[in-house]
């Protein structure tokens, strides 16, 4: 059981795991690089991410597939077969089923030289078995670390993640993936650079954003506005966090460009009025907020960034942003329900002792803030009390400022590479 857990902070660690220390620790101190480092797709690869080539590849037949590569990649027959090292006359015959290649060796080079599993062309081994299989689950593991994240382990996330990723990457780097590995690639790059976002102290946060941009260039080649969407709204978030903001609004903007559904749409919205109160521009966060709400009163709230309650918090960091913390204090007490996850009940807890403590009401906002750095410590969320450390600092609550950074400390010793 020992041989399971993190050396450095004592997590379980996943049972596929490796290494001795978990990735968030990796991850999280700046002497150590992160275990998995993010592959160079091979070039090979963004064709197959095509419809047509989907469509082919699901034949499993050497002439459709043949065709198809031509077709995506503008090749003629000799082109073809300079690539493949048949003269054009035998490709033909490829293509036309004149000429049937039975043999392992020669349909495992072709599938080589073509950038796609062997597998496809029903070379199968142990390794090929085993990765069909983890894909079949791969799906799961992502909605599983999501829930677990959402929930306030995100530190289990990351560590469930790490290992899907790296043989994804590692795939991804040898040219053997279609459309769908791709796909659960991009999932997880997301879920594991947000799931990084949320554990990872500020001055670490790049690493988050990283990863969430590393989907986004997968999605650009998938023809999927709706995932492409996601990408940029998730990659926009952790630039924001990251500090990037002037990147962050123009993948926020070009998210909610993409997106359709009610519920994207809010999400694009609740981190561009993030984002843009910390611009301090009051007019278009004031524009941005007005869309929000609009859009929520015309429908159902759904999941974390769009119900009320999102509205409620990030309508209070962009007064505050703005300079208007009046303002920001006649808000506090708007009804908007409860936090559904465990984060946003810290989140929720320092903006309002930010509030507080911008109106004078310093008895109320270093009660708020105690409240978040304890829940914040348990959860391990360094950068909500590196925020609770610079308003405490500017309100003058110098007892809770050392609280509040003996307990980063807490974590950042917790999380550095023993």
């Amino acid at each position: 059981m020992d041989a399971r857990r993190c050396q450095a902070c004592g997590v379980t660690i996943s049972r596929l795991a490796v290494d001795a220390v978990c990735p968030t620790c990796a991850a999280s101190n700046s002497a150590r690089q992160p275990a998995v480092r993010t592959a160079t797709i091979a070039p090979a690869i963004w064709p197959w991410a095509t419809p047509e080539a989907t469509t082919a590849i699901a034949t499993r037949d050497l002439p459709t597939i043949l065709r198809a590569y031509r077709r995506i990649n503008r090749l003629n027959q000799v082109q073809l077969g300079e690539l493949l090292g048949y003269d054009k006359s035998y490709v033909s015959m490829l293509e036309t089923g004149r000429r049937a290649i039975t043999d392992v060796t020669t349909r495992r080079y072709i599938a080589s030289r073509l950038g796609i599993p062997a597998h496809v062309l029903g070379v199968t081994g142990t390794d090929d078995a085993e990765y069909r299989a983890m894909l079949q689950f791969g799906d799961s593991t992502v909605r599983l670390a999501e829930i677990a994240r959402q929930s306030g382990h995100a530190v289990e996330a990351v560590n469930e993640l790490w290992p899907l990723v790296a043989r994804l990457e590692a795939r991804a780097a040898e040219g053997h993936m279609e459309r769908d590995s791709l796909i659960l690639l991009a999932q997880v790059r997301v879920a594991l650079g947000v799931s990084l976002g949320t554990v990872l102290p500020e001055e670490r946060l790049s690493s988050a954003a990283r990863w969430t941009g590393q989907a986004v260039t997968i999605a650009e080649h998938l023809d999927d506005p709706g995932f492409h969407a996601l990408t940029l709204r998730m990659h926009g978030n952790e630039l924001r966090k990251a500090g990037h903001v002037r990147a962050a609004v123009d993948r926020l903007q070009q998210s909610l460009e993409l997106s359709d559904a009610p519920a994207d749409r809010g999400g694009s919205l609740a981190f561009l009025c993030r984002v843009l109160g910390e611009l301090g521009d009051a007019a278009q966060f004031d524009t941005a907020v007005a869309d929000y709400r609009r859009l929520l009163d015309g429908n159902p709230g759904s999941g974390l960034l769009f119900q009320p309650f999102t509205l409620r918090e990030i309508q209070l960091r962009g007064l505050l942003g703005t300079g208007r913390p009046a303002e920001a204090g006649q808000h506090l007490d708007d009804s908007a329900g409860a936090p559904a996850a465990p984060q946003w009940q810290i989140i929720e807890r320092v903006t309002a002792g930010e509030v507080l403590a911008a109106i004078g009401e310093t008895d109320a906002a270093s009660s708020a803030f105690s409240e978040a750095v304890t829940s914040a410590e348990h959860h391990r969320l360094p950068h909500q009390i590196q925020r609770v450390v610079r308003a405490s600092i500017g309100a003058g609550l110098r007892e809770l400022t050392a609280d509040a950074s003996a307990a980063l400390d807490r974590i950042r010793t917790a999380l550095a590479d023993r």
